[in-house]
């Protein structure tokens, strides 16, 4: 695959696909503007290589979910402002994503400029692939590059279209790093290999449980899709949340993984979802009438020591309620232990919303050895499944 450092860019016009879905608010003077811009910053430096190399920077990107309709909420215009703030590049902002004003602006920006399309949500064919929106698109542009990884698993027409469309192509930089790191995970892990798997629902791990059984030397098990895996073993969850449909496909992957996968041996539970909830710590079962919300003091120890032992570790998904402080402890705590691994030189990957946004509360985020901007795209990439926005690339 061509990368960004080989296209020749002088005097072109580069259509960038990057991921500046990034929560807005109203500020004091009723403006909206941006609560968060680590997505912006991460696609600061593929931007500035475009322009250094005396092109033209086109971007789009998706902002929330408008379905397909103009809707002022969701506009481009904070992100725009914010770029130029964090550029220091005066960033032109187009009042739509197509049409013939667009082309027109298109036309007018010169090399060295930045050029910011309005929400592509608002166009209803970019969530279907729409050939038609995906050749203007392309009209734009003399080159592609898809720096957006987290939605580089959506075959939509700025991800995966267009990029059929244009002969020159890419991925950005930020692309590229996470296909460089993710890869190594699924080609040649330093070993032992750990991964943490947590959340509510082993339906939305099953891929990427199956698959690294097939890699890694321990995994460890924790959120709510624990309770069903534990009991596929025969132990009682009290009124826990447990796939019932999935109880059989839960004991065919204990059967399969052997010693391998590692399950909570105590919990903190409560008799309510409610982080005022009186709590306390069970071994084993899970009484009726409470609810497990956490992985236990136990259960963090024994995870935090195979953690200490590994070389590479991939952690994707919380251990507990983490947003109610009370059932916070397995989570903060499994971050620590990946930091201090981290420390001792293991190679760490943290991803998916929840994971990300516990060591980003932690103050730890740069202290690992990766944090992905994708969650949903780093799942099937371990999955081993192909990403539309990626093969578009190759094509």
């Amino acid at each position: 695959m061509t990368t960004l450092t080989d296209l020749d860019l002088q005097g072109k016009r580069v259509l960038i696909r990057v991921d500046f879905n990034v929560p807005l608010s109203t500020g004091d003077d009723g403006a909206r503007v941006v609560d968060d811009d680590t997505r912006i910053r991460a696609a600061i430096p593929t931007i500035q290589h475009v322009l250094s190399q005396g092109a033209t920077a086109i971007l789009v990107s998706h902002l929330g979910r408008p379905k397909g309709e103009v809707n002022p909420e969701f506009s481009k215009r904070p992100v725009g402002r914010h770029l130029s703030l964090l550029t220091g590049h005066p960033v032109v902002i187009a009042p739509a994503v197509v049409g013939d004003d667009v082309q027109e602006i298109v036309r007018s920006v010169g090399a060295g400029e930045i050029l910011l399309l309005e929400n592509v949500r608002f166009e209803a064919g970019e969530t279907k692939n729409d050939p038609h929106l995906a050749q203007q698109l392309a009209a734009m542009a003399d080159v592609y590059v898809n720096d957006a990884f987290g939605t580089a698993h959506r075959a939509h027409a700025s991800t995966e279209g267009v990029a059929h469309l244009i002969a020159e192509k890419a991925p950005g930089f930020l692309m590229q790093r996470e296909l460089d790191t993710l890869g190594k995970l699924i080609t040649d892990p330093d070993k032992p290999f750990v991964a943490i798997v947590g959340g509510a629902k082993v339906s939305d791990k099953i891929g990427i449980i199956s698959q690294l059984l097939n890699k890694a030397d321990h995994l460890l098990i924790g959120g709510a899709m624990a309770y069903t895996f534990l009991r596929a073993q025969g132990l009682t969850t009290g009124t826990s949340l447990v796939e019932e449909n999935r109880i059989d496909l839960a004991r065919q992957l204990l059967d399969e993984a052997g010693d391998r996968i590692h399950l909570p041996s105590d919990h903190t539970c409560a008799a309510a979802f409610d982080n005022d909830a009186s709590s306390t710590v069970t071994q084993g079962s899970i009484p009726e009438g409470l609810m497990g919300l956490d992985i236990g003091p136990q259960t963090l120890a024994t995870y935090a020591d195979v953690i200490a032992e590994a070389k590479t570790i991939v952690w994707n998904g919380p251990m507990g309620v983490f947003e109610m402080s009370s059932f916070a402890k397995g989570t903060h705590g499994i971050a620590e232990a990946v930091v201090a691994a981290t420390d001792n030189g293991a190679f760490s990957v943290v991803g998916g919303g929840d994971s990300v946004a516990a060591i980003v509360g932690a103050g730890m985020a740069d202290r690992v050895s990766h944090v992905s901007t994708g969650g949903g795209a780093m799942l099937e990439l371990l999955e081993g499944k192909e990403l539309p926005g990626v093969k578009a690339l190759k094509a």
